[in-house]
């Protein structure tokens, strides 16, 4: 968990992903229309991914951020803006569709509009 959190504080947004992951690419799509630079994690792709994952799986069961509804197997992608969880797809687009996003990503320094 040191790391996810390590990771997670190093740049306004980080995205822990899947390479092959289809709502990971939308969730990055979404963030670099926006003008978001954010890091990209593939877990899939890090020598400790299957540690990270382990942590951001109990991260996202202990805290208020949600997974989708989805069991505890899939946790990608899971989001940080401004070092702090917000959660999986579903939360992002939430955010997103109730204006809530960009004053978010705004607060955290991502974006400058």
């Amino acid at each position: 968990m040191d790391r996810v959190t390590r990771l997670a504080s190093q740049k306004a947004v980080v995205v822990f992903s899947k390479s092959s992951c289809g709502m990971s690419h939308a969730v990055t799509r979404l963030l670099r229309e926006l003008g978001v630079d954010a890091r990209v994690v593939e877990l899939d792709e890090e020598p400790a991914g299957a540690d990270m994952e382990n942590a951001l799986a109990g991260m996202l069961l202990a805290g208020t951020a949600t997974n989708g509804g989805r069991g505890r197997g899939v946790v990608v992608p899971t989001v940080f803006i401004g070092g702090r969880l917000v959660g999986s797809t579903d939360r992002v687009m939430s955010l997103h569709v109730a204006g809530g996003l960009v004053p978010l990503l705004r607060d955290a320094g991502a974006l400058w509009v």
